[in-house]
C-alpha cells in the first residue's frame, strides 16, 4: 500500500467516475483502476461497486475514506515539517521511466528533493510542470511543446535505441530494415507515437499500427514473434528482461537515441529550483546525440 494509492482512492471517492478522477490526477483511466485494484488486494476488501455506469462506495470503501483523509493530511503535515526543520527548501521531481542513479547527491547541497513516486508519460509530466504541481520533470518534449506548456528544457541524460528480433543473431540492424510501433487511439503513448513517426519518415523504418498499445511488456513481445523484421524498442523497455527466444539487436544508420531532458517553467524564480536545474546538469554535455551518426526528430530543443 503507497500513499499515492491512497490519494487516488480519495480522489475516486470524491468523483465516483474514474474517468472523471483519473483527469483531476492527470493520469491515465486504465492506470488508475489499475492502482485502485491493487489497493483493494492489499487491503483485502473491495472499496468500490462498478459497472458500466456507476460507481458506488462500499460499507467497507465509505468506512475507510475520512481515516485515509486524515492519513493523507498527517503525511503532507509531516513533509512540510521536515522541510521546515531541515532548512532546504524541497523541490518536486517528477520522471517518466528513468532517473540518474545519483539524482539525490547531485542537488543535496542546494535543496531537498522528493522524487514524485508516480511516472507518467512525457506530456503529462510536462503539464504537471507548468500547471505548478511539480517543480521539475525529466521527459523528452519537442520544442512546440515546450512553447505550449512555457517550459524551458536541458539535456540530462539519453538511451541509445536497439531493436528486438525472435533468433539468436545479435548483429547490427540498420534502422530502415527495422519496424516501430504506434499505438492506436487515445493513449498514453502520444509523445512515443509523435517521435517513431519522424523516425519513419526521416530513416525509412517500416511503422505498424498496433490497437493493443503493444510498445511495451508481453504485447510488444508478441509483435516481435509475429514480425520478420526487427522492432525498435522503447524508452519503458530499456532495461526489461527479453524472453528467451528474442534478442537486442544494435541499431545503426543512424544511431537513434531517445534524449531525456530536465524541464521547468520559464517564469520560475525560487532559487532552489533554478540551483537544482543547473546541479543536475553541471558536466553532462551531448552524449552523443548530436554526433554524424547519431539521429534526433528535427523538433527535439538539443538538436544543434
Amino acid at each position: 500500500m503507497e500513499l499515492r494509492q491512497l490519494r487516488y482512492f480519495v480522489a475516486v471517492a470524491e468523483e465516483l467516475n474514474f474517468g472523471r478522477a483519473a483527469e483531476r490526477l492527470l493520469i491515465a483511466g486504465p492506470s488508475l483502476s489499475q492502482q485502485i485494484k491493487a489497493l483493494e488486494r492489499d487491503l483485502g476488501v473491495r472499496l468500490f461497486d462498478r459497472d458500466r455506469r456507476s460507481v458506488s462506495l462500499t460499507p467497507a470503501g465509505a468506512a475507510l475514506l475520512p481515516h485515509t483523509r486524515a492519513l493523507i493530511e498527517r503525511a503532507d503535515d509531516l513533509r512540510n515539517h521536515v522541510a521546515r526543520v531541515s532548512g532546504s527548501e524541497p523541490v518536486w521531481l517528477g520522471y517518466v521511466t528513468w532517473l540518474p542513479a545519483d539524482v539525490g547527491s547531485r542537488v543535496f547541497a542546494v535543496a531537498q528533493l522528493h522524487v514524485d513516486p508516480w511516472a507518467g508519460p512525457s506530456h503529462t509530466q510536462a503539464e504537471r510542470v507548468s500547471t505548478g504541481s511539480l517543480d521539475l520533470a525529466i521527459c523528452r518534449l519537442g520544442v512546440d511543446d515546450l512553447e505550449r506548456y512555457r517550459l524551458n528544457a536541458r539535456l540530462l541524460g539519453a538511451d541509445r535505441l536497439f531493436a528486438v528480433a525472435i533468433g539468436d543473431d545479435t548483429t547490427d540492424v540498420r534502422v530502415e530494415d527495422a519496424i516501430v510501433l504506434v499505438a492506436d487511439g487515445k493513449t498514453p503513448w502520444s509523445s512515443w507515437n509523435a517521435y517513431a513517426e519522424q523516425l519513419s519518415r526521416d530513416t525509412g523504418a517500416r511503422l505498424v499500427h498496433v490497437s493493443d498499445c503493444g510498445i511495451l511488456g508481453a504485447a510488444f513481445f508478441d509483435h516481435v514473434r509475429a514480425h520478420a523484421r526487427p522492432i525498435v524498442n522503447s524508452p519503458r523497455g530499456q532495461t526489461a528482461t527479453l524472453p528467451s527466444d528474442l534478442v537486442k539487436r544494435p541499431l545503426v544508420a543512424p544511431r537513434v537515441h531517445w534524449p531525456w531532458s530536465v524541464v521547468w517553467r520559464r517564469d520560475e524564480a525560487r532559487p532552489a529550483v533554478l540551483a537544482t536545474v543547473e546541479a543536475l546538469t553541471d558536466g553532462v554535455g551531448d552524449l552523443g546525440v548530436n554526433a554524424p551518426d547519431a539521429w534526433l526528430p528535427k523538433d527535439d530543443p538539443n538538436r544543434r
